[in-house]
Parts: C-alpha cells; sequence; structure tokens
C-alpha cells in the first residue's frame, strides 16, 4: 500500500489545469468519496493495527497534499484570469471611437437646465396612462378629438388605457398628491397616431412645465418664457404671444421667438415674417386645480409645453424628423461638439 500511496503522490504531483472545469474534475477524481484518495482511505480501514500504525502519516499527508495541489491550481487559474479580464483579445487595434450625446438628449439636457435655475425640479411619469390622468382632469370634453382613435393609440377600452399623448398627464399625477407651491417641469416621450413623415412622427418628445402657487398670474408666464427664450437662442432673441385654445389652460397663447436665422428681418425659415412659432403656453384651468385636488379659487397657475424636436430643429436646422430616430451615425457624429 505504501507503493501505491507514493505512486499516487508522485501521479498528484504533476497536476495541470487550464480551466476551472479541468479544476474540478481533478477534484472529484481524486479528493470526491469515490476518488483515488478516498478508495485508500476505505482501504486503510481493513489493515491490522500494525499496518495502521505505519501508514496513517503517509496517507494523511497524500490527502493533505493533493487537497493542497488542487486548491492551488484554483487559485492560480483565478490570478490569471483577473490580469486579463479587461483585455479584449477579439478587439480589433483600432481606436475605438468615443459616442457623443444625441442631439435630442443634448436640447432636452439644455432646457431642464435652464428651467432648473428657475427653481423648477424634475417630475416623471409612466408612459402608459389611464384616461383620466390624459383627458378627463386636464378638462377634456367627451367628444374632444385627441380621445378619438385617429389621434391617440388605445392599448384597450373600458377602462381606457393608451399610451400618454403628452406628459399633462405628469402634472395632473403631481397636483393629485401634492399641495402649491408646485414648480415642475416633466420632460419625456409621447405618442400620437400620425402618418410618420419629414414633418411628423408616432412618437416624439417634449418637455411641459408647471407653476401653481398663490397669486400667480400671466405677467409671471410671460417673464418665464422671456427667460427661457433668451437662455437658449440668445439674449437678442424676442417673444410674442398670440391668442389660441387648449382644454387645460385659460387664457392660452402660443408663443413665437424672432427668427434665429435672420435675426427677425425674414427668410425662408421663418417664411419671411420674422418669426417661428415654438411652444403653447397658459393659464392653468381653474377646472383642472379642482379636479386635481387643489383650490382654485385660492391658487392660480401657469403651465407650458414645448416639442424637444421643434427646439432642435430650431437650433440645428435638421429637416427631417426622421433622422432623430432612425440611428445613422454619419448623422450624429455632426453633434460631437454640440455637448
Amino acid at each position: 500500500m505504501l507503493e501505491k500511496i507514493n505512486a499516487l503522490k508522485a501521479e498528484i504531483d504533476q497536476l495541470a489545469a487550464s480551466n476551472a472545469a479541468d479544476v474540478e474534475a481533478l477534484r472529484i477524481k481524486y479528493l470526491s468519496k469515490k476518488g483515488a484518495v478516498s478508495e485508500l482511505m476505505n482501504e486503510f480501514r481493513t489493515l491490522s493495527p500494525e499496518e495502521k500504525r505505519e501508514l496513517g502519516a503517509p496517507l494523511n499527508e497524500l490527502k493533505n497534499y493533493a487537497t493542497e495541489r488542487i486548491n492551488a491550481l484554483r487559485e492560480a487559474l483565478a490570478n490569471n484570469e483577473s490580469e486579463v479580464s479587461d483585455l479584449d483579445m477579439s478587439r480589433t487595434a483600432s481606436p475605438i471611437k468615443l459616442g457623443t450625446r444625441h442631439p435630442l438628449s443634448v436640447v432636452r439636457n439644455e432646457i431642464v437646465s435652464i428651467f432648473s435655475r428657475l427653481g423648477y425640479s424634475i417630475a416623471e411619469g409612466p408612459e402608459i396612462e389611464d384616461d383620466w390622468h390624459v383627458f378627463s382632469s386636464l378638462n377634456f370634453a367627451a367628444d374632444h378629438p385627441a380621445r378619438d382613435m385617429q389621434d391617440t393609440f388605445f392599448i384597450q377600452r373600458n377602462p381606457d388605457v393608451l399610451l400618454r399623448t403628452h406628459t399633462s398627464s405628469v402634472q395632473s399625477r403631481v397636483m393629485e398628491k401634492t399641495q402649491p407651491p408646485v414648480r415642475i417641469i416633466c420632460p419625456g416621450r409621447v405618442y400620437r397616431n400620425e402618418a410618420i413623415s419629414a414633418r411628423a412622427h408616432c412618437f416624439f418628445h417634449q418637455v411641459e412645465a408647471l407653476y401653481v402657487d398663490e397669486n400667480v398670474s400671466f405677467a409671471d408666464l410671460k417673464q418665464t418664457l422671456l427667460y427661457f427664450a433668451q437662455e437658449m437662442f440668445g439674449p437678442e432673441t424676442k417673444i410674442r404671444l398670440r391668442p389660441s385654445y387648449f382644454p387645460f389652460t385659460e387664457p392660452s397663447a402660443e408663443m413665437d421667438i424672432s427668427c434665429n436665422l435672420c435675426g427677425g428681418k425674414g427668410c425662408s425659415f421663418c417664411k419671411h415674417t420674422g418669426w417661428v412659432e415654438i411652444l403653447g403656453c397658459g393659464m392653468v384651468d381653474p377646472n383642472v386645480l379642482d379636479a386635481c385636488g387643489i383650490d382654485s379659487k385660492k391658487y392660480t397657475g401657469f403651465a407650458l409645453g414645448m416639442g424637444v424636436e421643434r427646439i432642435t430643429n430650431l437650433k440645428y436646422q435638421v429637416k427631417d424628423l426622421r433622422m432623430f430616430s432612425e440611428n445613422d451615425t454619419r448623422f450624429l457624429e455632426e453633434f460631437t461638439a454640440a455637448h
């Protein structure tokens, strides 16, 4: 039996492994219940007392040596793997080009930054919404065209579940849970059932703002709009407000800025008017405040909303809206210095 112990020790001394699976196979071969060392231990139990005294120590040394040898192989493999874990041998030798922020992300971050300087915080909500938060709480009539299947992606009916058509749903969710003062900005993706073309898409991005407090006036709205326009398009930018209609604001207005290409003198981009429309706004309708649990006799507020693609087009003159979602690296590389 001593010869078997010495032979097995010499065999173990030559062990090698190239991966973790090899190490596990060696452990099973030598140290498992049916392994070579265990077989010798079973044979040891049949020996006479004199032979046990003679062979006990060498057998224990063999078992310890086998355990240490296999553990050493495992540790060596682990060290080698940690040294080369950051090295991708399949990677091309050519330098890897660094990516950049998407132009929509650049403009969205700039809009958020401007409003954050006015004390607005970011609020977000689900893109899959219900009728109450998208329409009913915002004073949309039951027969409003926006509820029609031609305008809205409905997921199911009764109850109505849909893809939100604007981020105004986030405003209603915040007003339901928060008493004034409320000062939030709501960026996000929205969906409308429109034919995809150079000027329209079935999804796009919006940023809306809401301010509700005591004694908020239209003058506060106008000054906020002027500050935003001059921060976004330059200090020489002028604004004008035109009466409009939105279900959730009264009075409502569309805001134009002086064309940032011709300085308001008139060009093909502004259709020779000197003005370019960029957003809609107005004082929050008292019905909206009441529906969301805010006392409209005590509080007033204003809201505004803009399309991020629209602002991006004005800043960078992108002629085809589809280019924002086509992931063409040639187009995206043009904005390397934008951020």
